[in-house]
């Protein structure tokens, strides 16, 4: 990512970010200079489009193909009641847009699938996934594997998350290949074992709270600040209010 340099407007707006050692301004035209694409324009994608639009991210990719519904408002903060029955992109977008006028969007108004994943994901360099599927979620693992992008990929369930991150193309300090999605979940589980959202409900800050770590991942891996999620699955109860940090590594079988 080539550095873009930051107007007199942007350091001002950033002025929080520039005084952190671990951004500063490099930092902050490494984020400028990005290009993420979020999967899911929902629970979990709705803090992550607006933590990354207001930290300055340059580029960001929306792909959902869904409209926004009475019941999403409950969760979806970045959807508002006027925008009920719009596009899910299309109303993200007037919200990130009045948070922050100058990142580039994408919308893909589309859902992401086997004949279009590969080319949404190689214009980005980073992918968060924010799906409420496992068919999706094993999909676009797959591809950010194969064709080597980051990707922070989050889950949410009644009253608990989870997150990790993912370079699977890179070793770790011990010289082995990083883990895959699938070490740590070998096979999706069969649909009808599933209850979705609209099934068994669902804590609505709960995504606000999963959704912010996956956009803190994202503004890491740019800047390289702090110690990303790589080997591990964060697990969040909200019930008791409890993260339990769960190992994994690289199967060789």
């Amino acid at each position: 990512m080539s550095s873009a340099p930051l107007s007199p407007e942007e350091i001002q707006r950033y002025a929080r970010h520039l005084v952190l050692p671990e951004i500063g301004g490099s930092g902050q035209q490494k984020l400028k200079a990005a290009r993420v694409l979020i999967v899911g324009a929902g629970g979990l994608g709705a803090p992550v489009l607006m933590y990354l639009a207001a930290a300055g991210v340059g580029h960001l990719g929306l792909v959902d193909d869904d409209h926004v519904s009475l019941s999403n408002l409950q969760r979806q903060i970045v959807h508002t009641s006027q925008n009920v029955g719009k596009s899910k992109v299309e109303s993200a977008a007037e919200l990130l847009t009045a948070i922050n006028p100058h990142p580039v969007l994408d919308l893909h108004n589309t859902r992401i699938d086997d004949s279009n994943a590969s080319d949404l994901i190689s214009r980005y360099e980073i992918v968060v996934d924010g799906s409420d599927n496992f068919a999706t979620r094993f999909l676009v693992a797959d591809i950010c594997e194969q064709l080597e992008k980051t990707l922070i990929t989050g889950a949410v369930n009644r009253f608990d998350g989870s997150i990790t991150t993912l370079q699977p193309f890179l070793t770790g300090a011990d010289g082995t290949l990083n883990p895959r999605y699938r070490d740590l979940f070998p096979q999706a589980p069969d649909d009808s074992t599933v209850l979705t959202c609209e099934e068994a409900g669902i804590m609505g800050a709960l995504t606000g709270v999963i959704g912010s770590l996956q956009a803190l991942e994202v503004i890491k891996a740019i800047t390289g600040a702090g110690e990303l999620l790589i080997g591990r699955h964060l697990l969040f109860d909200a019930g008791s209010m409890l993260f339990y940090p769960v190992k994994y590594g690289r199967k060789t079988a």
